[in-house]
């Protein structure tokens, strides 16, 4: 695909009445004071939009409420891949997974594109002290170009039922008899897939990771700072404190209205959520029993209640140290996460459940607080974003687009689509292949491409005007070949074609 150029970033950004002005509208606060624009940035683990200021009825989360009430809800941001590395390095660095060549939880960018400038890395080459707690990067695929000191991991127990703990410790005990290492994430054994332990919330890491970040914040009050708090839940293990189970009655969870494989959808685009399953206690193949499915469902919701709660405590620490006038603050999930319909669990998928995901971002200044969004937008457009939102230069060769002018005016005309991928192994001598997805207003377009040139295209279309659950694929029906032609082109010419007009 080809890339941004700095020079078409720098158009884009000058180009227009409302994108001239918006400066000195975001930022008369901080400018009047002759502060420099701090960047408070959340990132949270698998959190799909299931959160209160996203219209989800019993979702408990007050604090990314909060966040909303003051600035933009964008209810259609997609990320580029669904799993956890191939996202992060995507948001990070502004490209796409076919630039950054990582599809995988092993391959770090720095091996297949040494030379990028990451998001914080180019706030701290302009003055800015920059620093990560926790998963912000995947998990030891850290970078150490990105940050102004070492980055900060917390280091705490992953249970706090005493059962738990033992059957952890046999789990460990049977891996290293068997001659393998434990600590190697293949071999690394996995407990209960959720826990609800009489616990502290700092006796888990990301309450520990929200103490340390308001010790941070107070010691960089005075500096210009890109601070990023990474939380790890709602991410399995669904492991939190008693307390935010209990805010939950368990009788109101209510199952995936649709639950089978979509009609006529190719078996590529399905996935035998094996993340789930390597969980102590969760069946190997075939569905999850009907108490399975709720304590799941009950525990998504405690742990992204438990996390909301630390994203609290940090915004409290913020006012408190007199920083939320001059700092914005932006929250993402990696991508979106499947509870059950398609009959899926985890990511790894391109629907609309794995690939949208919420941001929130709130902005000192914006006249549009509270306000939502429902334009396409994308994690390769939030480093721009920030970047012109603080001034900062843009990186060379980004593939996102800033999204402030819909800050600004959020119903205003923007992209004609969104784009994620997902690749499949091959097996039994079939090529391996990649799923590229597009999501425009009305539909959701998959082409599966052979990686070799000798496998047949598989192609999913589904109207998701009409068919919001994704139940029907339409791109076998000879009625909707037009539309389908349409679309892989439309697809052919990729995210720059589908840029907004300048």
């Amino acid at each position: 695909m080809a890339q941004l150029s700095r020079r078409y970033f720098l158009e884009m950004a000058l180009s227009g009445a409302a994108m001239s002005a918006m400066p000195a509208a975001l930022s008369s606060a901080a400018a009047a004071a002759g502060k420099k624009m701090n960047v408070l940035f959340f990132a949270v683990d698998d959190l799909k939009p299931n959160i209160g200021c996203f219209g989800d009825p019993i979702a408990r989360t007050p604090n990314l409420d909060r966040i909303a009430a003051k600035g933009t809800i964008f209810t259609r941001c997609y990320c580029q891949q669904a799993v956890c590395s191939p996202s992060r390095t995507s948001l990070l660095t502004g490209l796409r997974p076919d630039s950054t060549q990582v599809y995988d939880l092993e391959t770090h960018f720095r091996d297949t594109i040494p030379n990028v400038v990451t998001l914080p890395q180019q706030f701290k080459k302009h003055g800015y002290h920059a620093q990560g707690l926790s998963k912000i990067y995947h998990g030891g695929l850290d970078d150490k170009q990105s940050w102004s000191v070492p980055h900060w991991q917390p280091q705490t127990p992953g249970y706090g039922k005493p059962e738990n703990l033992e059957l952890m410790k046999r789990l460990y005990a049977e891996i290293k008899k068997a001659g393998k290492d434990p600590k190697q994430r293949q071999n690394r054994p996995r407990g209960p897939a959720w826990e609800d332990a009489d616990v502290p919330d700092n006796y888990f890491a990301d309450g520990a990771t929200a103490d340390r970040a308001i010790q941070v914040l107070r010691e960089i009050k005075d500096k210009p700072f890109f601070f990023a708090v990474g939380f790890l839940k709602p991410h399995l293990p669904f492991v939190a404190p008693k307390k935010y189970w209990d805010l939950y009655d368990p009788k109101v969870f209510k199952f995936a209205e649709y639950r089978e494989a979509p009609k006529d959808c190719p078996p590529l685009a399905m996935s035998s959520w094996g993340e789930l399953r390597a969980y102590y206690g969760i069946p190997k193949q075939g569905p999850l029993s009907p108490e399975q499915e709720r304590s799941m469902l009950h525990g998504y919701y405690a742990a992204t209640s438990y996390t909301d709660a630390q994203v609290g405590r940090i915004l409290d620490e913020l006012e408190k140290l007199g920083l939320a006038d001059n700092t914005i603050v932006v929250l993402w999930g990696d991508h979106g996460w499947h509870l059950g319909d398609h009959g899926l669990w985890c990511k790894h998928t391109n629907f609309e459940q794995a690939t949208r995901s919420p941001l929130l971002i709130s902005v000192p200044g914006q006249k549009t607080a509270g306000s939502r969004c429902d334009r396409l937008v994308e994690f390769v457009d939030i480093a721009p974003t920030l970047m012109e939102l603080c001034g900062v230069p843009p990186t060379e060769n980004l593939e996102g687009l800033s999204f402030k002018p819909l800050i600004e005016d959020p119903n205003r005309a923007w992209k004609k689509a969104a784009f994620s991928q997902y690749p499949r192994g091959g097996g039994k001598g079939q090529p391996g292949y990649m799923g590229y997805s597009m999501r425009t207003d009305r539909y959701r377009f998959t082409e599966w491409r052979p990686r070799k040139d000798n496998g047949e295209k598989f192609h999913e279309l589904y109207d998701m005007e009409k068919d919001p659950l994704e139940t029907v694929n339409l791109a076998a029906s000879k009625e909707n070949a037009d539309l389908v032609r349409q679309l892989s082109a439309m697809l052919d010419a990729g995210w720059k074609g589908a840029l907004p007009p300048r």
